[in-house]
């Protein structure tokens, strides 16, 4: 069939109404035809493509599936020697554009989720380090704004499904038994499906909406050794039905159900949150997908990380959403990889970067990005260009031809020109990096300025004190020294004075986009 065949069917099919409505008073039916031909094949031309038009200017849907702990070398299409095998996401990339220099806002995972909400670095919040648990309370800000409030506003159907690690509640420990506000449906959704935090923090349940699906009756002993990586969780309640292998199979099915349920409203634009709860630990892959890697179970969970966004991604294209549909595929920070782990597997899930999750490095927190909207973004792009997961926000205000409050995202900066192909260059002038001990770092194009010695995060040495007269930090130029071995903070003290004033100023000034 050609590609216009349905086109002309509809044409086609135009004319013979139109022709049968015909009545002539004296002119011949030759004559009329001809005379009113070219008219109508506008008209039924227009009329044709009239919905084609109409979804091409339509809002367009989002859906956004954010891995937990994947890192940058664990695609094939970031990384050629993944012993993991990605499928579905190497055909993304293929699709959209693929980022190479995007990161996290911070080494770990809660920061990460409250500035990709609210477009704000999380360590302007109460949470200046390390993540929260499962009875935590809720980390937003009552009245602050958030991408899926803002989503909501503007008319579309929001929902969520996946690990949320925001907290809960009101109360210094959350009360399961109580109704869970504020949660994710005071923050911008019309629905979600998730659980708490972690999938090695207790408790573990599913929660829906505002309720707990079923209560945490039971209790389940501390797995594993001191070493936090393949089967492990931390001991505590848990409910009776609630198994670790399952958690990722059943949130996909209810991710499906969502877009599937949004494709029976195709009036009303939706945005939809996956947040996956792997391949954090428990490394536990089911078994169809036991033995798919070269990296073991954590590289096995990944093909099963890799298969569940490609449900997702079926999902959408088979209820015909595809092509208005901005799909969004990221990490929330790097993968915990030891050197160890380097040398068993001969796996690089960070590929070259310095470091791993929870560190100041760019193991930490640079981190895949993939972006489709098919007839939006040319298929197979790649941007070396800076960027940073809090610019969600800004980019669905751009999406939407809308700009943000002054007191709203004040971290967030509009990439859609930079997806697009309208723009070359990034609207950032630097990103501010954090590690899960609170160690800050800023990176502006080639310099990155570190404010301390040591990872600040599951590296050793993890910290490192200074002897008097060493320079307090490090500088590296990443445009020559990405695995970030020699440092020039003593030879260019032009470009430490430079970005420590910046970085001075963010903080200062309660937020790096103007405005």
């Amino acid at each position: 069939m050609y590609a216009w065949s349905g086109w002309h069917v509809t044409v086609r099919r135009k004319l013979l109404e139109y022709r049968k409505s015909l009545s002539f008073d004296g002119t011949s039916r030759l004559e009329s035809e001809f005379m009113d031909r070219r008219s109508f094949l506008r008209t039924a031309a227009a009329a044709a493509l009239a919905p084609k038009l109409a979804a091409a200017s339509a809002p367009p849907n989002i859906v956004y599936i954010l891995a937990d702990d994947l890192g940058w070398g664990d695609l094939r299409c970031y990384n050629p020697e993944s012993r993991i095998p990605t499928p579905n996401l190497d055909r993304l990339a293929s699709q959209g554009i693929r980022f190479t220099d995007m990161h996290s806002p911070s080494a770990v995972c809660t920061p990460t989720r409250y500035g990709i909400m609210t477009g704000r670095y999380c360590w302007r919040s109460r949470l200046d380090k390390g993540v929260l648990n499962g009875y935590s309370p809720s980390l937003i800000e009552e009245g602050r704004q958030t991408a899926p409030g803002f989503l909501r506003a503007a008319g579309y159907r929001t929902s969520g499904v996946g690990k949320w690690h925001l907290g809960l509640g009101a109360q210094d420990r959350t009360d399961y038994q109580a109704a869970l506000h504020p949660g994710p449906i005071d923050r911008g959704f019309d629905y979600y499906y998730g659980i708490p935090a972690s999938l090695d923090m207790p408790p573990y349940l599913y929660f829906e909406n505002d309720r707990v699906v079923e209560q945490a009756t039971a209790s389940t002993p501390n797995t594993g050794g001191p070493d936090p990586s393949g089967a492990y969780w931390r001991g505590g309640p848990i409910a009776p039905s609630f198994r670790m292998e399952e958690v990722l199979p059943l949130l996909t099915r209810k991710s499906v159900e969502c877009i599937r349920e949004a494709g029976a409203r195709p009036k009303q634009p939706f945005f939809h949150y996956f947040a996956m709860p792997a391949p954090h630990t428990p490394w536990m892959p089911t078994a169809q997908f036991r033995g798919k890697s070269g990296a073991g179970d954590y590289g096995d969970f990944v093909v099963e990380v890799d298969d569940a966004a490609g449900q997702v991604l079926r999902a959408i294209e088979e209820t015909g959403q595809a092509s208005n549909t901005l799909v969004i595929f990221a990490s929330d920070n790097g993968a915990r990889w030891t050197r160890d782990m380097i040398a068993r597997y001969g796996h690089r899930a960070n590929a070259g970067w310095r470091g791993m999750k929870a560190d100041i490095w760019d193991g930490g927190h640079r981190i895949p990005f993939l972006a489709r909207w098919p007839g939006r973004i040319r298929a197979g792009a790649s941007t070396g260009e800076l960027g940073c997961l809090t610019d969600f926000f800004a980019t669905t205000a751009g999406l939407l031809g809308r700009k943000v409050t002054h007191n709203t995202a004040e971290d967030s900066f509009n990439l859609l020109p930079l997806m697009t192909g309208k723009s070359s260059r990034s609207p950032r002038e630097a990103v501010v990096h954090h590690s899960t001990l609170g160690m800050f770092s800023i990176r502006d194009r080639n310099w990155k300025l570190v404010l301390g010695h040591g990872s600040g995060g599951f590296t050793e040495p993890i910290t490192v004190k200074s002897r008097p007269g060493d320079p307090p930090g490090e500088l590296y130029d990443m445009s020559v020294d990405p695995g970030e071995a020699r440092d020039l903070y003593s030879e260019r003290p032009q470009e430490v004075a430079r970005l420590t004033k910046l970085l001075q100023r963010y903080r200062a000034e309660g937020r790096s986009r103007p405005g």
